[in-house]
């Protein structure tokens, strides 16, 4: 019998990524645009949806795949060949149409009951304050980074609840809220990943149904009820082996599509002194260097999903070790790909430094993603290092 993981790339997933692969030339025309404008276009929102492409890791039952998620990182690093800025919004707002499902039953009644289509914003940092009240809970706070806000109808906001043993300890809590409970406030005025729109959000004083809550580190069924409803292996992935790639893969393929500009440029471009780039040393060691980084990034990544599946559908919970050592892979991605993207803006010598280079603003998206407290490549090294030295587990979301 085949295992599970040799067989997931379905007729549905060739065709999802083969959607994402012809929106590429789409997407890269309308990159430089939507920087300017600091918004993915309503019409690239459009175009994800009609292929598909949200619903990858949706419940069947509410219109989606319900794929391995393996297809949607690679549909995800196949749209940032194009514009990273639309990769990230569709693996942090995609991501979404997976946690939904763990909510209890009526949460995702309330979402997807008027349209499967319907999407969900987020910024998981705990800022909400909730004061316990019948029902639920009063809620209140400021957060920032809420990447594709404007396109969404529903979000996700992160606050503390005591956890539910008694012990009087805080735990990390996702409340799902509809766009009437909150304000945009439009602050996103970046370095790169300028049309991402991550503006900041406010919440005053509403009402949350304790249905509409859900305790994101807490792996059980228990504390994932909607498992009850949506029992594959895919729901039952803990929270941070989904999310953490969802914001680093995106930087593989805009690597990818910084590589394909700059071969395109390189190839026929002669400097102001006569010299041709693709004579460059300097020229070669950049592109070579960065095919083999995205070829090892993306073998590791797809090598540590099958693993992550493996498990879910087994049932064994991976070693501490592993899932450190995963999610410190997970953030050195950035750090990786701007390195390399460096080198190649370095080797497109003055006249690749105009902002028609479509390389200066890949350059400029990879070193904004590093900002995301999930790709902070030292503290998560550190946090495996330790335990490979003998001391405890500090990170609490491992």
């Amino acid at each position: 019998m085949s295992r599970p993981n040799e067989t997931y790339m379905t007729l549905d997933a060739i065709r999802l990524i083969e959607s994402a692969r012809a929106l590429v030339p789409v997407l890269a025309a309308r990159a430089a645009e939507a920087e300017k404008a600091g918004k993915v276009p309503v019409e690239t929102i459009r175009d994800l949806q009609e292929a598909g492409l949200f619903r990858v890791l949706q419940p069947r039952r509410f219109g989606g795949y319900e794929l391995d998620p393996r297809v949607f990182y690679q549909v995800q690093m196949t749209l940032a060949e194009g514009c990273m800025s639309t990769a990230w919004i569709y693996g942090v707002i995609g991501v979404h149409n997976w946690q939904l499902p763990l909510f209890p039953e009526q949460a995702q009644q309330d979402v997807w009951s008027g349209g499967t289509g319907t999407l969900i914003a987020s910024t998981y940092m705990p800022t909400g304050k909730a004061e316990p009240v019948e029902g639920g809970y009063r809620f209140s706070g400021r957060w920032s980074f809420s990447s594709g806000v404007e396109h969404c109808q529903w979000i996700f906001l992160g606050g503390l609840l005591p956890k539910q043993d008694g012990s009087g300890a805080l735990e990390h809590t996702t409340f799902l809220l509809p766009a009437a409970d909150f304000t945009i406030v439009h602050n996103w005025d970046v370095l790169g990943l300028r049309a991402t729109g991550s503006h900041d959000i406010v919440v005053e004083d509403v009402f949350v149904p304790a249905h509409r809550t859900q305790r994101t580190n807490d792996h059980s069924d228990a504390g994932c009820p909607g498992r009850a409803h949506n029992s594959a292996p895919l729901y039952k992935i803990p929270f941070t082996q989904v999310f953490q790639r969802a914001v680093s893969g995106a930087c593989i393929g805009a690597l990818q599509g910084a590589i394909d500009d700059f071969r395109r440029r390189a190839a026929a471009h002669v400097g102001k002194h006569g010299g041709k780039t693709a004579e460059d040393p300097n020229a070669q060691s950049a592109v070579s260097e960065a095919m083999m980084t995205v070829d090892a990034l993306k073998l590791v990544l797809m090598r540590n999903i099958a693993r992550v599946v493996e498990c879910a559908v087994t049932g064994e919970r991976m070693s501490v070790e592993d899932r450190l050592l995963q999610r410190a892979q997970s953030a050195q991605v950035p750090k990786v790909c701007a390195e390399r993207v460096d080198a190649l803006m370095r080797a497109s010598a003055a006249s690749g430094m105009y902002k028609t280079n479509p390389v200066e603003r890949t350059l400029r998206d990879i070193y904004q993603s590093r900002g995301h407290i999930a790709n902070n490549t030292d503290a998560y090294a550190r946090a495996h290092g330790a335990v490979m030295l003998g001391l405890p587990n500090a990170d609490p979301f491992v």
